[in-house]
């Protein structure tokens, strides 16, 4: 089985206070996802993220193939970083850092490091380096544009 990492990052143009007060609440998530990947929330326990927070949606990855995945909120430092991971879904593992900087107090470094792996060894391995990264990628620019149009940049 491989691992694999992406890291990505962004500026954006508000202050830290701002900007955390959105990404951590659950129910921006569907604002920050492309809708052709048919993501539908179906459970949060919190309206802030906490330690301990879990998340249930529903996403359509694949062939219309719907999946559901349930992910904690294991790390939380207020305005500095949170992390989730995948308690049941469609990755073998999944561990994103979602970490941000103050550069000024107009303009804040999102910085996100995601570590997975795929089910099926060489298989998912194959189906990673033809499909699965770019996708990945597809999101994370999705995402920039988003936020660019959230805080008018």
């Amino acid at each position: 089985m491989g691992y694999f990492q992406i890291r990505d990052e962004q500026v954006v143009k508000t202050d830290i206070d701002n900007l955390w007060k959105f990404v951590s609440d659950p129910s921006n998530l569907k604002k920050l996802t492309p809708s052709k990947l048919g993501f539908k929330m179906m459970t949060s326990t919190h309206s802030e993220m906490t330690e301990g927070m879990i998340i249930t949606y529903r996403i359509t990855p694949l062939l219309n193939i719907k999946a559901k995945w349930v992910t904690e909120i294991s790390h939380v430092k207020k305005n500095e970083y949170f992390i989730d991971k995948q308690v049941y879904g469609p990755y073998k593992l999944w561990h994103h850092q979602h970490i941000f900087k103050v550069i000024d107090k107009h303009h804040v470094r999102m910085t996100d490091i995601v570590t997975y792996a795929l089910p099926f060894g060489i298989i998912g391995n194959f189906i990673n380096l033809i499909f699965i990264r770019k996708k990945l990628k597809t999101v994370f620019d999705y995402r920039k544009v988003a936020l660019n149009k959230i805080y008018h940049k």
